[in-house]
């Protein structure tokens, strides 16, 4: 069995060497967890430039759905290159972005057939709706949900609710946004999860918020992750999705589904808003659409995609490698990485919450899929968060080979690609509890 591989101290002499390079040329504004710096990448493993190996339970933050560098993927990409690397699509046509955009109506779970606008990102998949959503209704007002993160550029940001120095120094933000509680059962004042709390959330927007202080009539969409990702991978209770899109259609409003991070199959499914029954009005597409190729992706019932030439576009988006990287990854989620995902899935949930009962500071376990969360707390009864103890664990697991993410205030992401087998996901576990035992044991 494959094992994390450390013979340096981290970072090791060649990595020292460029963070002190990095420090000197690169943008100070990224956030890095630890010391990493990488070479090449296969499947789970990731090797850093002084021969190290570890065991990744990132994917490149939820991108490389189908493993680093999958051997599919890389032809697809390789094939394209030697053909048509770039000719813009906004003035142009080209194959691979129309075959793709094809594909995206076929496996939407929007009924009556699907358009796309391609950018490059998640963030401009999301300004993308929120633009047609504009467009389309004629309102301005939009609600998002406190957690929330959609994205660092203007228009994504102030939707973006998840932490405030995300947004500090960066006002006026785009008006026209409220921001209103997401339901966390784990957080909920009330203490314990009860049947229909999730309408209950749904219901206070309509009463205060619609009859107080936003018209309903003024909303042009609610933005909503299915299941929140930087917030914590928080997932709602299962009526919330269906009331929200009740409240929706009520009053005119599109509901937008970001699944950006929790969507390509993720969750088990292929898109998340499918564990709910619910259909989306738009969908914001990116991470694990291209694995690891720069591709976002605004899908939208074809009757809503209304707005006329010029009224948005992008120079690089639906790029033609970008695009046959995304049917690659497409071909293999539909060819059984789905159900690897939901399988996989809940070996490592139910490995979890084998830890959660040795290990008091595991306050919560939760997730869909391989995209499962741990939050850290000091004493379960309070539920008082674990801040210091998650970083200190998250340093604790590099130091053994293992890649992990944070998440929320004081939570873990675990988020492996979908071509995890039992052993990386046993030896993640392994050494997960390792790292919670020296921090917190």
């Amino acid at each position: 069995m494959r094992q994390p591989k450390i013979t340096t101290p981290l970072p090791g002499p060649r990595a020292s060497e460029f963070i002190r390079m990095d420090s000197r040329f690169v943008s100070p504004s990224y956030t890095r967890s630890y010391p990493l710096v990488v070479e090449r990448a296969e499947g789970l493993w990731v090797h850093d430039v002084d021969g190290n190996q570890f065991l990744d339970f990132t994917a490149g933050i939820a991108v490389t759905a189908t493993g680093h560098c999958h051997p599919r993927v890389v032809e697809a990409i390789r094939d394209q290159a030697g053909k048509l690397l770039h000719m813009s699509g906004t003035d142009f046509y080209y194959t691979p972005q129309i075959t793709l955009a094809q594909k995206l109506s076929e496996i939407s779970p929007i009924s009556g057939g699907c358009k796309s606008f391609f950018g490059n990102s998640g963030a401009e998949a999301v300004e993308a709706a929120f633009k047609l959503a504009r467009y389309h209704t004629r309102r301005e007002q939009n609600l998002a949900f406190f957690g929330a993160f959609h994205g660092r550029t203007m228009g994504a940001l102030s939707l973006t609710a998840s932490k405030s120095h995300q947004r500090k120094l960066y006002q006026p933000l785009v008006p026209g946004i409220t921001h209103v509680p997401y339901p966390n059962c784990y957080r909920c004042p009330y203490g314990v999860c009860y049947p229909g709390c999730g309408s209950a959330c749904v219901a206070w927007i309509e009463d205060p918020l619609f009859r107080t202080c936003v018209p309903p009539e003024e909303v042009a969409a609610i933005f909503v992750e299915p299941v929140q990702g930087e917030g914590g991978y928080v997932v709602p209770p299962p009526e919330f999705l269906v009331e929200l899109k009740k409240l929706t259609a009520k009053y005119g409003i599109l509901l937008v589904a970001d699944e950006v991070q929790s969507g390509m199959g993720r969750t088990g499914k292929m898109f998340a808003v499918q564990h709910f029954g619910v259909e989306p009005d738009i969908l914001a597409l990116a991470k694990g659409i291209a694995s690891g190729m720069p591709l976002g992706a605004m899908v939208a019932g074809a009757g809503l995609m209304d707005w006329k030439a010029g009224s948005h576009a992008s120079t690089f988006g639906g790029n033609p490698v970008s695009c046959r990287a995304a049917l690659a990854t497409i071909e293999l989620l539909e060819e059984g990485l789905i159900e690897n995902a939901r399988l996989r899935g809940d070996r490592l949930t139910a490995g979890l919450r084998q830890l959660q009962t040795v290990y008091e500071c595991m306050g919560d376990v939760r997730g869909k899929g391989l995209m499962v969360g741990v939050e850290l707390v000091k004493d379960r009864h309070t539920k008082e968060r674990a801040t210091q103890w998650r970083n200190d664990i998250l340093a604790a697991a590099f130091r053994r080979g293992l890649l992990l993410l944070g998440c929320g205030e004081n939570s873990v992401r675990f988020c492996p690609a979908l071509t995890a087998g039992d052993d990386e996901v046993d030896t993640g576990l392994a050494i997960f509890e390792e790292a919670v035992r020296e921090v917190a044991g």
